[in-house]
């Protein structure tokens, strides 16, 4: 059976709502929209977020009010749900969900952005070691594994608009690509690349330089699925025409 997935990171789940979110839930055609940066708990938000018609509402959210968090709108209810990766210092900060369905696991993940100096990238660096090592315990169960969410990292030059002047940037050093390339060296596939091998097409754009206008952006959300499942793959998509966020859907479909 074809399923679709789809995963946003959306900037605040209570700003998109105003800006049509129900609306795409309804008509997108997900199994399960996966989205990030939720910046609430659902103490927070109206009954149509956490009980929307025909969805099973799943959200992690952090300790620290309005960052961060991630949820999971899907149409079948899950075999089991778990919150987080183990570790305390990440699992605070609210940023994983992982479901097992009969045959395979999901993973909706925020990754942590790099952006506040040196002990941040670190962190980041330590979320992406414990992010593989708990993805290597799931390939081992022989079930297909799909991850996504905001990695926060190009992975190539292919990925950015402008990667010479982002050299010494946090999402593009290359410690953080480094550890792209060991996701899809070490178990994963990029599922964008299944399909696309070329440049110029990003999920990230700049809001303060309208640079979503002008498409220099940065392709930093991904679907990643287990290396063995790569040929249950049938598309993968950016959905650059759905606005509401400085980041757009990304989709893929496979035959699971």
């Amino acid at each position: 059976m074809v399923k679709k997935f789809i995963s946003w990171n959306v900037n605040g789940i209570r700003a998109v709502e105003k800006k049509g979110f129900a609306d795409f839930l309804a008509s997108c055609g997900a199994d399960i929209l996966a989205v990030q940066e939720t910046k609430a708990c659902p103490d927070q938000l109206s009954d149509a977020l956490k009980n929307p018609p025909g969805r099973y509402a799943y959200y992690c959210c952090a300790e620290r009010k309005g960052y961060s968090g991630v949820a999971c709108f899907c149409r079948e209810e899950p075999l089991a749900v778990t919150y987080g990766l183990g570790v305390e210092e990440f699992d605070r900060e609210g940023r994983t969900i992982i479901l097992e369905y009969p045959n395979y696991y999901f993973l909706n993940i925020y990754f942590p952005n790099g952006g506040m100096g040196e002990e941040r990238i670190a962190f980041k660096l330590r979320f992406y070691e414990r992010f593989l090592e708990k993805s290597k315990e799931l390939f081992k169960t022989g079930k297909t594994v799909i991850a996504c969410g905001d990695v926060n990292t190009a992975h190539t030059e292919l990925d950015l608009a402008r990667p010479k002047q982002n050299e010494d940037v946090t999402g593009f050093l290359p410690e953080e690509r480094a550890w792209l390339t060991r996701f899809f060296t070490e178990g994963y596939a990029d599922a964008y690349r299944a399909f696309e091998k070329d440049g110029g097409h990003y999920t990230w754009w700049d809001y303060k330089t309208r640079a979503r206008e002008r498409n220099v952006g940065w392709r930093i959300d991904y679907f990643m699925v287990d290396a063995a499942s790569v040929g249950k793959l049938k598309s993968a998509d950016i959905l650059t025409d759905v606005m509401g966020s400085d980041h757009c859907p990304i989709a893929v479909e496979m035959d699971l």
